[in-house]
Protein backbone atom coordinates (compact mmCIF):
# COMPACT_ATOMS: atom_id res chain seq x y z
CA UNK A 1 0.00 0.00 0.00
CA UNK A 2 1.21 3.49 -0.78
CA UNK A 3 2.05 5.76 2.15
CA UNK A 4 -0.16 8.77 2.67
CA UNK A 5 1.55 12.10 3.33
CA UNK A 6 -1.61 13.85 4.51
CA UNK A 7 -2.75 12.28 7.75
CA UNK A 8 -5.93 14.28 8.16
CA UNK A 9 -7.81 16.60 5.88
CA UNK A 10 -10.89 18.66 6.32
CA UNK A 11 -13.96 17.24 4.62
CA UNK A 12 -13.82 20.07 2.08
CA UNK A 13 -10.19 19.27 1.33
CA UNK A 14 -11.04 15.59 0.91
CA UNK A 15 -13.70 16.50 -1.64
CA UNK A 16 -11.24 18.81 -3.44
CA UNK A 17 -8.37 16.32 -3.71
CA UNK A 18 -10.19 13.02 -4.24
CA UNK A 19 -10.86 12.43 -7.94
CA UNK A 20 -14.30 11.18 -8.81
CA UNK A 21 -14.45 7.75 -10.36
CA UNK A 22 -17.52 7.02 -12.38
CA UNK A 23 -18.73 4.51 -14.89
CA UNK A 24 -17.63 1.49 -12.87
CA UNK A 25 -20.44 -0.70 -11.56
CA UNK A 26 -20.89 -1.48 -7.90
CA UNK A 27 -19.89 -5.12 -7.52
CA UNK A 28 -21.14 -6.06 -4.08
CA UNK A 29 -23.38 -4.38 -1.57
CA UNK A 30 -23.54 -5.44 2.07
CA UNK A 31 -25.07 -3.34 4.79
CA UNK A 32 -25.38 -3.56 8.48
CA UNK A 33 -28.62 -2.71 10.20
CA UNK A 34 -29.46 0.98 10.41
CA UNK A 35 -28.15 0.96 13.98
CA UNK A 36 -25.21 -1.47 14.04
CA UNK A 37 -24.70 -3.49 17.18
CA UNK A 38 -21.33 -3.31 18.86
CA UNK A 39 -19.95 -6.51 17.33
CA UNK A 40 -16.37 -7.53 16.79
CA UNK A 41 -16.65 -7.34 12.99
CA UNK A 42 -18.68 -4.14 12.95
CA UNK A 43 -17.63 -0.56 12.38
CA UNK A 44 -19.88 1.87 14.23
CA UNK A 45 -20.52 5.44 13.10
CA UNK A 46 -21.07 8.30 15.51
CA UNK A 47 -23.92 10.75 14.94
CA UNK A 48 -21.42 13.47 13.98
CA UNK A 49 -19.85 11.14 11.39
CA UNK A 50 -23.25 10.31 9.88
CA UNK A 51 -24.26 13.98 9.79
CA UNK A 52 -21.01 15.11 8.12
CA UNK A 53 -21.07 12.30 5.56
CA UNK A 54 -24.63 13.21 4.58
CA UNK A 55 -23.45 16.81 4.08
CA UNK A 56 -20.41 16.04 1.90
CA UNK A 57 -21.33 12.96 -0.13
CA UNK A 58 -23.33 13.04 -3.33
CA UNK A 59 -25.12 10.18 -5.06
CA UNK A 60 -23.19 6.94 -4.74
CA UNK A 61 -20.24 8.44 -2.81
CA UNK A 62 -19.12 6.98 0.50
CA UNK A 63 -16.23 7.28 2.93
CA UNK A 64 -13.49 4.68 2.46
CA UNK A 65 -11.41 3.75 5.51
CA UNK A 66 -8.08 2.04 4.88
CA UNK A 67 -5.21 1.04 7.13
CA UNK A 68 -1.69 1.49 5.77
CA UNK A 69 1.76 0.87 7.15
CA UNK A 70 3.39 4.06 8.40
CA UNK A 71 2.81 6.84 10.87
CA UNK A 72 4.64 7.23 14.15
CA UNK A 73 3.12 4.07 15.68
CA UNK A 74 3.42 1.61 12.76
CA UNK A 75 0.00 1.79 11.09
CA UNK A 76 -2.09 4.76 10.01
CA UNK A 77 -5.70 5.41 9.09
CA UNK A 78 -6.47 6.78 5.63
CA UNK A 79 -9.84 8.30 4.72
CA UNK A 80 -11.03 9.12 1.21
CA UNK A 81 -14.26 9.62 -0.71
CA UNK A 82 -14.97 6.88 -3.23
CA UNK A 83 -17.75 5.51 -5.46
CA UNK A 84 -16.48 2.01 -6.32
CA UNK A 85 -17.11 -0.98 -4.09
CA UNK A 86 -14.61 -3.80 -4.65
CA UNK A 87 -15.30 -7.52 -4.15
CA UNK A 88 -13.38 -7.65 -0.84
CA UNK A 89 -15.07 -4.54 0.63
CA UNK A 90 -17.45 -4.50 3.55
CA UNK A 91 -20.06 -1.73 3.67
CA UNK A 92 -21.29 -0.28 6.95
CA UNK A 93 -24.34 1.93 6.68
CA UNK A 94 -26.06 3.99 9.32
CA UNK A 95 -28.72 6.65 8.77
CA UNK A 96 -27.99 6.75 5.02
CA UNK A 97 -24.25 7.36 5.47
CA UNK A 98 -21.83 4.67 4.30
CA UNK A 99 -18.31 3.73 5.32
CA UNK A 100 -16.50 1.06 3.30
CA UNK A 101 -13.54 -0.96 4.57
CA UNK A 102 -11.55 -3.55 2.59
CA UNK A 103 -11.08 -6.96 4.20
CA UNK A 104 -7.37 -6.44 4.92
CA UNK A 105 -8.02 -3.13 6.70
CA UNK A 106 -11.06 -4.52 8.53
CA UNK A 107 -8.81 -6.90 10.45
CA UNK A 108 -7.10 -3.83 11.98
CA UNK A 109 -10.26 -1.82 12.81
CA UNK A 110 -13.03 -4.32 13.54
CA UNK A 111 -15.07 -3.21 16.52
CA UNK A 112 -13.92 0.43 16.20
CA UNK A 113 -15.95 3.60 15.85
CA UNK A 114 -15.64 6.26 13.12
CA UNK A 115 -16.20 9.84 14.25
CA UNK A 116 -16.08 13.30 12.73
CA UNK A 117 -14.32 15.79 14.97
CA UNK A 118 -14.42 19.54 14.48
CA UNK A 119 -11.91 21.62 16.44
CA UNK A 120 -10.53 25.13 16.13
CA UNK A 121 -7.40 23.96 14.31
CA UNK A 122 -8.83 21.11 12.20
CA UNK A 123 -11.80 19.02 11.20
CA UNK A 124 -11.32 15.36 10.42
CA UNK A 125 -12.70 11.87 10.40
CA UNK A 126 -11.11 9.74 13.12
CA UNK A 127 -11.12 6.16 14.34
CA UNK A 128 -12.04 5.92 18.02
CA UNK A 129 -12.07 3.05 20.50
CA UNK A 130 -10.22 0.63 18.22
CA UNK A 131 -10.05 -2.68 20.12
CA UNK A 132 -7.31 -3.89 17.73
CA UNK A 133 -4.96 -1.02 18.70
CA UNK A 134 -2.52 -1.42 21.54
CA UNK A 135 -1.53 2.24 21.58
CA UNK A 136 -1.75 5.26 19.32
CA UNK A 137 -0.05 8.55 18.69
CA UNK A 138 -1.30 11.71 20.37
CA UNK A 139 -3.01 13.03 17.22
CA UNK A 140 -4.94 9.77 16.70
CA UNK A 141 -3.74 9.22 13.12
CA UNK A 142 -1.58 6.18 13.75
CA UNK A 143 -1.55 3.16 16.03
CA UNK A 144 0.21 -0.07 16.86
CA UNK A 145 -1.66 -3.36 16.91
CA UNK A 146 -2.14 -5.85 19.73
CA UNK A 147 0.00 -8.91 19.20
Amino acid sequence: MAASKALSLTAEAVRAVIPRRSGRPLIRWETTSSIPEAGEGQIRLTDSCVQRLLEITEGSEFLRLQVEGGGCSGFQYKFSLDTVINPDDRVFEQGGARVVVDSDSLAFVKGAQVDFSQELIRSSFQVLNNPQAQQGCSCGSSFSIKV
